[in-house]
């Protein structure tokens, strides 16, 4: 029932019938039913739950799985009971193989090759003992009375610390400190690397004074015209200009 009743709840996939014109799903031109039943090309419907895009079964589909019945029910039960025969031989246990004993003996032998080790173990196939399989299985440890399991509590946070934010505080310190000491110890190591600009700058060239480029034979001539009255005149405007 529980089946049906989900069945019956789900939106069947849309059909063409169902279409109406000026819906969201209308198709222009030639339309068929396996269009509405690719999730990626169905649109939803305003107001509505999603649809199915699967073809689902008929109402009288029993979701889940059936289980058929093989041991004969209540009247197998009463009549006989299904014993388990103790003496059934694949109920036996086979131990593993021991091969720490069998690689010993196999070096013991000559053997260095994976082929003729695979043929020493066909030979001799020595399996473990019970009692080293069995060792662990035997019981449980002794533990003493008074052993506590887990892990010590860590002790409570002091809640006052907390409200104030003193380990954020205690965090600020110890990243200002961390700070100011990689500053000291890269001034210390980093040492600033002599260029030509700062040498200049240590020790400044002597400034050349300007000349002006004169003709050779031009040097030593004089002037032939003087527009100041006397020596004393020319000295004042020489002084006066510089």
């Amino acid at each position: 029932m529980a089946g049906g009743s989900a069945a019956s709840s789900r939106r069947p996939p849309l059909s063409l019938a169902e279409v109406e014109p000026g819906s969201e799903n209308e198709r222009l031109g030639l339309a068929r039913d396996s269009m509405f039943r690719n999730p990626r090309i169905l649109k939803a419907e305003v107001g509505k739950p999603l649809r199915n895009c699967y073809t689902l079964p008929g109402f009288d589909f029993a979701y889940g799985l059936y289980i058929p019945r093989t041991d004969g029910g209540v009247p197998e039960a009463i009549g006989h009971w299904n014993t388990v025969n103790q003496n059934r031989t694949d109920l036996v246990q086979k131990m593993p193989r021991d091969f720490i004993t069998m690689n010993r003996g196999a070096l013991k032998a000559g053997y260095t090759t994976a082929r003729e080790y695979n043929l020493y173990y066909k030979d001799k196939d020595i399996r473990r003992k019970e009692e080293e399989c069995t060792r662990l299985k035997k019981g449980p440890l002794k533990l003493p009375a008074d052993m506590t399991f887990g892990i010590p509590a860590r002790p409570p946070t002091p809640i006052f610390d907390i409200l104030q934010h003193r380990y954020k505080e205690l965090w600020m310190e110890q990243q200002r400190a961390l700070t100011v000491a990689q500053r000291v110890e890269t001034k210390k190591r980093i040492k600033p690397r002599e260029t030509r600009t700062t040498l200049l700058r240590k020790n400044p060239q002597p400034t050349k004074e300007e000349s002006f480029w004169h003709l050779p034979r031009l040097e030593k001539v004089g002037p032939h015209l003087s527009t100041l009255p006397g020596r004393d005149a020319r000295k004042k405007a020489f002084s006066a200009s510089h």
